[in-house]
């Protein structure tokens, strides 16, 4: 009887210590890559234990730096605004390798703006 407890007790440990569940503690730290388009430029952003996202974008050709702010899921899709001065979207996803890419728009200053960005967990 013994045997089958331990036997049952190591098949339940297993299946619940799977390890393709996913968990924002794999997207935690600091995170940073360019983006190019309309407007092209460095960012780099910092995900807390919550999924906060903030960070700055800076553009090299108007030399200013715009606020990003958003939030990641525990599947490593990022929702966030790029804003003050501006006024626009930094979306896209970032992986358990540490590779990330999306798109971002920007409608401040006009004429609006529009690219892609990838980047990397440091």
């Amino acid at each position: 009887m013994k045997k089958l407890f331990l036997l049952l007790l190591t098949a339940f440990l297993f299946i619940g210590c799977s390890s393709d569940d996913d968990s924002i503690f794999d997207y935690v730290g600091t995170w940073s890559g360019s983006y190019e388009g309309s407007d092209k430029g460095v960012w780099n952003f910092v995900v807390d234990e919550s999924g906060k996202v903030v960070g700055t974008m800076h553009s090299d050709v108007n030399n200013e730096n715009y606020n990003i702010s958003g939030n990641l899921s525990e599947t490593g899709d990022l929702n966030a605004t790029v804003g003050l001065p501006s006024k626009g979207e930094f979306n896209g996803t970032l992986s358990t390798d540490k590779k990330g890419n999306g798109n971002w728009s920007n409608s401040l200053p006009t004429p609006p703006k529009s690219g892609t960005w990838k980047g990397e967990k440091k």
